[in-house]
């Protein structure tokens, strides 16, 4: 299987494949009802769209058969053609105004724009009384992750994150397989995608934008730079620390989804990283993130361990393995899986295995999933408490590997023991008009 993200074409074939079924049961943590007042089933949700093209693209187009009522986008030219799909729309540059001129007149609100901006929009989003979608990872910093999760149940408004694969039928079997006990207690759990979004210098010579390009909306809540062409707007921001967190933020939240799911988990007591010299502007093109969880609901400490780029292994527990993929290590035996299928080592002992009866039912798709809460308060297994802490966890590692640190982890204060250096990664700095707090 390919370590590239679905194309636009797999995504749209995903979702319809997930369009149908019985209302999710999840093992999650449930988002609470939306205080905006409910809606009929047949009567449709008013959703302003931030950020238009690309992913947002796809986005747009899983609730397009709502009223999409305001479009944003930074690129003029991303705009226009949004505004030429929905010619009732009206269009604005900055989501702060969106936001605030359409507070009255919208019920909720797509975020998929550079993660930078993730945090600003969302949380000017739920404080306007707004259910939101935001794309992974649900923010640039760990501190914006507990800051979105804490607004959202304090609002009570639906939630989802953009980890579509959730609702994909694999994930559930592998979940029941492995809640089950088929594989004993799993000790272990390994997870590795081959992508390396990072390395390159910053340019020394800046650039005049297009004046299609509202390039100060774009920079939003990041230090003040020059523009330059394809460096970073559009599609080459991830490697760049002030705006992405490289192949760890991109995919993590995606692979790690699984683990976190199928092992009950929330927050590592123990966090390290390594790789190749920090970067002071980029990140890196292989990381290796070593997180140790502690007991919960009956079952055993766990290890963690996430590769990407250059540090991905060739073999898992014995096993030869593809370029993405998580590896679950149990004491009865191995579950190997991926997006689309899974594999129970030794092969001999499970020969013939028949998999438990199943307990999560299917899903009704991941944006209609979103759609439904909004409309009547019910479950999304991807709401901002869940993804929240899958978030704090996913950029922790990267901030391990900046500090080059065995972090000792504080969830509750949101601090590494003994280690005053974490702190300026946890938690980030604003330009003024854009904070998140």
């Amino acid at each position: 299987m390919s370590h590239q993200r679905p194309s636009k074409s797999t995504r749209r074939e995903f979702v319809k494949a997930t369009s149908t079924g019985a209302a999710v049961l999840s093992t999650g943590v449930w988002s609470q009802s939306g205080t905006a007042a409910p809606k009929s089933a047949n009567e449709k949700l008013n959703i302003a769209c931030i950020g238009t093209a690309n992913q947002a693209r796809f986005s747009i187009g899983n609730v397009g058969s709502e009223n999409i009522v305001a479009v944003c986008d930074i690129d003029a030219n991303y705009l226009a053609r949004a505004k030429k799909d929905f010619p009732s729309a009206r269009t604005y540059a900055d989501y702060r105004e969106l936001i605030e001129a359409e507070g009255d007149k919208i019920d909720a609100v797509t975020v998929a724009i550079a993660d930078h901006n993730h945090a600003p929009a969302t949380i000017r989003a739920i404080r306007a009384g707004k259910h939101v979608y935001c794309e992974k990872p649900l923010t640039h910093s760990v501190q914006e992750s507990r800051i979105i999760a804490e607004a959202a149940q304090k609002h009570g408004v639906a939630t989802q994150l953009g980890t579509q694969i959730h609702a994909g039928e694999n994930y559930r079997r592998v979940v029941e397989i492995i809640q089950s006990g088929a594989i004993g207690d799993v000790t272990e759990a390994h997870v590795w995608v081959g992508k390396g979004w990072g390395g390159g210098e910053r340019p020394k010579d800046g650039q005049k934008p297009p004046q299609t390009l509202s390039w100060d909306l774009w920079l939003g809540p990041a230090p003040e730079r020059s523009y330059a062409a394809g460096r970073y707007h559009p599609a080459q921001w991830r490697r760049w620390w002030d705006f992405g967190q490289g192949t760890l933020g991109d995919m993590a939240c995606h692979y790690m989804d699984l683990p976190f799911w199928a092992l009950k988990l929330r927050h590592p007591t123990e966090c390290s990283a390594m790789g190749p010299s920090v970067h002071p502007e980029t990140c890196p093109l292989g990381l290796t993130v070593h997180y140790q969880f502690p007991a919960r609901e009956g079952m055993p400490p766990v290890k963690l361990t996430w590769y990407d780029g250059s540090q991905i292994p060739k073999t898992v527990a014995g096993h030869r393995v593809p370029g993405s993929g998580v590896m679950f290590v149990g004491t009865e035996g191995q579950m190997f899986a991926d997006y689309s299928r899974y594999r129970l080592y030794p092969q001999d002992k499970f020969k013939g295995y028949e998999p438990p009866k199943q307990s999560i039912a299917r899903s009704i798709g991941h944006h209609a999933e979103w759609l439904k809460a909004c409309r009547d308060g019910s479950p999304t297994t991807c709401n901002f408490d869940y993804s929240g802490a899958l978030t704090e966890s996913v950029l922790l590692g990267n901030v391990a590997y900046r500090t080059g640190k065995t972090l000792t982890w504080d969830a509750k204060n949101l601090r590494a023991i003994d280690c005053e250096a974490a702190d300026q990664y946890i938690r980030k700095e604003y330009r003024k008009g854009w904070e998140v707090v």
